[in-house]
């Protein structure tokens, strides 16, 4: 066994050498630490003798006024006293002195029961230092087992250590080496575990492409009162792609969507469904322009059902869905926790209406179901009235928008407004009394066109039956057209004021030419009558306009040329003249041109018939544009319906003026008119009942055999008045047209009533003052 001092003991006063800061002291082999008792050889510890050691100054420093964090203070080194025997002492842990043994402050007190006790007969054997009460503490940081912590003083503070930078930096590479590793994880998962499964879910959250609907312009009156204009409506749409059986859940979701939606769009279960089974396709419109009405009755419907498959379980059994069965999975989802409706969509789109209902519905038109012109003016004017349609880009996921997926916007252009030359009030007036005509007279159809004479403006084109645009499956199919143009007839009677004119303006004859008018007349192998039996008359050329006369017609026309095939080129050139053959241009959809033959093409009868309105075609606007051009001086002005434009912007264009030609001399028509005053206040003129008091009226009517569009044979009658006043101060042209009459057949019994309502109600609403002046009344017969 070594001998052993310990430091600072009796036997020597060196001291341990400073060790470095945080480090656990060294200790020299069989040095025991301070305040414990050295063993006895034998392994019994030996009491300590009580000596009251002297402390050294320099090895105690002074205590501190609060208790620190214990941390271990190196002593000041004291020199070691050398001992050629012994190794050269380490520097031991460096630790306080026991406390000198004197009364101690209560704060001293656990530093003093630490230190060995002497044996105690009446305790038993003395407590070694190994042992440990069992609550004492656990022995500090850096001291090995079996060394118990100092408790003779308060632990003392600790000085702030700096983290080791090298520590730090393993810390951080392991962190970003575990984030990494993780997004690589992830992008193995997304790339090849799971591509198939989310590529099919990228199939139901793609961008839909959406067409916004331009707002169609409005069509309105002359005086700005809108006849057709656009509300607001919905499309309600479906999203084809979320009725599969692997989206909705179900396998019946179409045939389930369809019953719901049936009753309240108003259609068939079977068309719904059928419609939804196109998976192809993300876009489907199951019905256009309907109400707000229908709009929320299918929100509310599918807000219900959207709560009720909602819920915790049907949200359970939705993450189960199309799932491997053997963990669990679900091949569909149960009734309650469906929503039938989820794929069903509404867009916002525009309704076309017509506030007047029927009012022009010949001559405006409608538009179909898709929202475009399908007849009249909106048909004609399709490009202009729709504008330029956009188009919305969102992506969408299980039927909602996806607000952080962006999208595009395209917006629309809005159509351009129409303004007609219809006057509303003239228009009404016309409509109500044609269609009272055709009814007590029990025709097939009718119709009125009031035109102006100086600028050719259509202030009405009235069409009897006519139809309400609002509700087109009330009306037949042959009543959504516009008969005043589309329709073909032989004018009859009112075709003799082209051959008066032509004999008129050639100079073969004047209003007081004697004519002879036989009966009958027989030209080649027919015999040609009049309208009535009558013996030899004795007419002027006025006479026989007032009478109309076919006989005494065809007898003046024989006049243009030295020869029948000359005069019959004469004739025809004047009928081209006044538009005959030809469009109006108008460029209505569906306008007929009438029929006229070239002239060598006239042979046996009709080159006879053709004076006096048989064997030619036209429709009711050429035959009104007929005598407003003799109302207008002889010239004339092609008829036109639309007054100008309203741009998007605002921007008003009119429309320009119609073409004018020079048909006759002024002198012509001016002759021309009086004698059609004649027929009106003449006693043997056929137009008496068109009379207006206050106001000279010149008019002519026209009864023709009618070829009926079945059989392409004559059947039934064709009956007409067109006429205009003031005649001394020509301003407006009426045309009254009855097709197929039952009770009554002349046009002066049928269309003269018509005639005198209508340019009675024009001429008071234009504010037209009545004639300054009387009718001439010309000699309509001579004596022989």
């Amino acid at each position: 066994m070594s001998d052993w001092k310990p430091s600072g003991g009796a036997g020597g006063t060196g001291r341990p050498r400073p060790t470095a800061k945080g480090a656990a002291p060294r200790q020299t082999p069989g040095q025991t630490p301070r305040g414990q008792v050295p063993r006895a050889q034998g392994g019994r510890p030996q009491p300590a003798k009580a000596q009251p050691a002297k402390p050294q100054p320099a090895a105690r420093p002074k205590q501190p006024p609060k208790a620190q964090p214990a941390k271990a203070q190196p002593a000041k080194p004291q020199p070691a006293k050398a001992q050629p025997a012994k190794p050269k002492p380490q520097p031991a842990r460096s630790q306080q002195p026991p406390p000198p043994a004197r009364s101690q402050s209560p704060k001293s007190a656990p530093a003093k029961a630490a230190a060995p006790r002497a044996r105690d007969p009446k305790a038993g054997a003395p407590r070694t230092p190994q042992q440990r009460r069992p609550d004492a503490r656990p022995a500090a940081r850096g001291q090995g087992p079996g060394r118990p912590r100092p408790k003779s003083r308060p632990p003392q503070p600790r000085s702030i250590r700096l983290a080791d930078p090298r520590r730090r930096l393993r810390v951080v590479t392991v962190a970003l080496s575990l984030v990494f590793s993780v997004f690589a994880g992830r992008l193995v998962q997304l790339q090849l575990v799971d591509s198939d499964a989310l590529a099919a879910d990228a199939n139901t959250n793609r961008y839909l492409d959406i067409p916004i609907t331009a707002e169609r312009g409005s069509i309105t009156s002359a005086d700005g009162v809108a006849l057709a204009t656009t509300v607001d409506a919905y499309d309600i749409t479906a999203d084809p792609a979320m009725f599969t059986p692997e989206a909705a859940g179900i396998p019946d979701a179409p045939e389930q969507a369809a019953t719901l939606l049936a009753p309240i769009l108003g259609l068939p279960k079977e068309k719904i469904a059928a419609d939804l089974h196109t998976p192809k396709t993300r876009y489907k419109r199951l019905a256009a322009q309907q109400t707000p009405d229908v709009k929320n009755q299918i929100s509310d419907l599918k807000s219900t059902l959207e709560k009720q498959a909602g819920s915790r379980s049907c949200a359970a059994q939705k993450r189960l869905l199309n799932k491997p069965t053997e963990d669990g999975g679900r091949t569909r989802l149960d009734n309650e926790c469906v929503n039938p409706l989820a794929g069903v969509f509404n867009r916002d789109t525009q309704k076309r209406v017509y506030p007047s209902d029927g009012l022009a519905a010949n001559l405006v038109g409608f538009v179909n179901a898709e929202g475009e012109g399908a007849g009249g003016l909106e048909q004609q004017y399709q490009k202009q009235l729709a504008g330029k349609e956009g188009h919305s880009s969102y992506a969408q996921a299980g039927g909602r928008l996806v607000p952080t997926a962006g999208g595009s916007l395209d917006p629309s252009v809005p159509g351009t407004d129409l303004r007609l030359t219809i006057n509303r009030d003239v228009q009404w007036a016309a409509q109500r009394a044609i269609t009272d005509q055709v009814a007590n007279a029990g025709a097939e159809k009718g119709y009125v066109i009031v035109q102006d004479v100086k600028n050719g403006q259509v202030l009405a084109m009235a069409t009897s039956p006519g139809f309400n645009p609002n509700d087109l499956s009330a009306a037949k199919s042959a009543q959504l057209g516009n008969a005043a143009l589309q329709d073909v007839y032989e004018p009859g009677s009112t075709a003799k004021l082209m051959t008066m004119a032509a004999v008129l303006d050639t100079g073969k004859a004047s209003w007081d030419t004697k004519v002879t008018v036989p009966y009958p007349l027989v030209r080649g192998d027919t015999a040609f009558k009049d309208d009535e039996k009558h013996d030899t008359w004795y007419l002027t050329l006025a006479g026989v306009l007032a009478k109309s006369s076919n006989i005494g017609t065809i007898e003046a026309a024989q006049t243009l040329g030295a020869t029948q095939p000359e005069a019959n080129k004469v004739l025809y050139d004047y009928l081209r003249k006044f538009g005959i053959g030809q469009q109006t241009g108008l460029g209505f959809p569906g306008e007929t041109a009438g029929i006229l033959d070239k002239p060598e093409d006239w042979k046996a009868s009709k080159q006879y018939t053709i004076p006096f309105g048989q064997g030619l075609s036209v429709n009711a606007l050429q035959a009104t544009s007929v005598y407003s051009a003799i109302a207008n001086g002889g010239v004339r002005v092609a008829p036109s319906v639309v007054q100008g434009t309203t741009a998007p912007d605002g921007r008003y264009t009119p429309a320009p003026p119609g073409a004018e030609s020079r048909v006759v001399s002024e002198q012509t028509a001016r002759t021309l008119t009086e004698m059609l005053e004649s027929v009106v206040t003449d006693e043997q003129g056929t137009g008496g009942r068109a009379a207006i008091p206050g106001y000279r009226v010149a008019g002519k009517t026209g009864t023709a055999n009618r070829v009926d569009p079945k059989t392409g044979g004559y059947r039934g009658y064709t009956a007409s008045f067109i006429g205009f006043a003031p005649a001394d101060q020509p301003r407006v042209t009426v045309s009254c047209v009855i097709q197929d009459p039952v009770n009554g057949h002349f046009g002066g019994q049928l269309c003269g009533p018509v005639f005198k309502q209508v340019m009675e109600f024009t001429l008071k609403t234009l504010q037209v003052p009545p004639s300054g002046s009387e009718a001439p009344n010309l000699p309509v017969e001579w004596k022989p």
